[in-house]
């Protein structure tokens, strides 16, 4: 699976980053990092919640 971001629409609100820290993170300059992009499946339940729970639906998920 391969984590896709929306930086144009993304708030930097860390959401994500609450839910699955191994492969969001929300730095000092506010801006929303990929740690990995291509997570493992033993992730994909936290990472398809944080898909879920992004308030605006900036992440989404291909394979």
């Amino acid at each position: 699976m391969q984590v896709i971001v929306d930086f144009d629409v993304c708030e930097s609100n860390a959401v994500c980053m609450a839910i699955a820290p191994e492969v969001f993170e929300v730095r000092d300059d506010d801006f929303l990092y990929v740690l990995v992009e291509n997570p493992s499946e033993d992730l994909r339940d936290k990472v398809e919640e944080a898909v879920r729970r992004c308030p605006k639906q900036a992440i989404r998920l291909e394979g």
